[in-house]
């Protein structure tokens, strides 16, 4: 159980890649912070966890308040003693395809949840391991982080902008012992994914050479090898999930 007695945190706990990677770290005897904005979805992912034996609680938070993200790292520690491990996974989709039309509030949306939710996130985390002398934590971007489209122009830049974080902060605390990494999925069947037309789906799963979009168990996965001393060596890393989306 590669990550016995650790405490995990997870935000954007409450369903797709969240949800499978708070039951991934359950699974791997780690003890499990949920969080999210929706009380119902993030008590049912708790569920799962306990009925799978592992322990989890559910925090609701915004990660757009400083408050919230404060205190969900606060109760986290509270609660366990420690935090150990971060998925910074909260985001979110869908806009304007014209940047003409887009308006500053689309904006100010994308950009504070993709990108101020994961700097809040890292700056309050990072504060509890700093304590602590080590810690690990993966950041959520996308292919889009690493190369363009040319429909979704806000989301590629909230993602890009999570990449660099990523990379800068993974240098500031290298020698603290600190790992932060980010994953970069390709379309994953998803509620973000079901909710697209039967022709965006064509379109998605067609930029995929392995032939299929993924599942959020296999970006769980990634995101659990990152979390764990398997990858005690890497740190800035961009790790792409992408079934060859960026190769081609």
């Amino acid at each position: 159980m590669i990550l016995q007695d650790k405490v995990a945190l997870v935000t954007g706990g409450t369903s797709g890649i969240g949800r499978a990677t708070a039951i991934a770290y359950a699974q791997q005897q780690a003890k499990v912070v949920v969080v999210g904005r929706r009380i119902d979805e993030g008590e049912e992912t708790v569920r799962l966890i306990k009925e799978a034996g592992g322990e989890a609680i559910f925090v609701q938070a915004d990660v757009t308040k400083e408050a919230d993200v404060e205190a969900m790292v606060d109760k986290a520690v509270g609660v366990f003693g420690r935090l150990d491990i971060a998925f910074n996974n909260a985001g979110m989709g869908g806009e304007n395809p014209s940047l003409i039309e887009q308006t500053e509030a689309e904006y100010d949306r994308a950009m504070n949840v993709n990108v101020k939710g994961v700097w809040l996130s890292m700056k309050y985390e990072i504060a509890q391991m700093l304590k602590q002398g080590s810690g690990a934590i993966v950041n959520m971007a996308s292919v889009v982080g690493v190369v363009a489209l040319p429909n979704i122009l806000l989301y590629t830049a909230s993602k890009h902008a999570v990449v660099g974080l990523t990379k800068a902060a993974a240098l500031q605390y290298a020698k603290a012992g600190i790992r932060i990494n980010v994953v970069a999925p390709g379309a994953i069947q998803t509620d973000m994914f079901e909710a697209v037309t039967d022709e965006a789906k064509a379109y998605l799963t067609g930029l995929h050479p392995i032939g299929r979009v993924g599942t959020p168990l296999e970006v769980a996965n990634a995101v659990l090898f990152l979390s764990s001393e398997m990858a005690s060596f890497t740190t800035g890393a961009t790790l792409l999930v992408d079934g060859g989306f960026v190769a081609q």
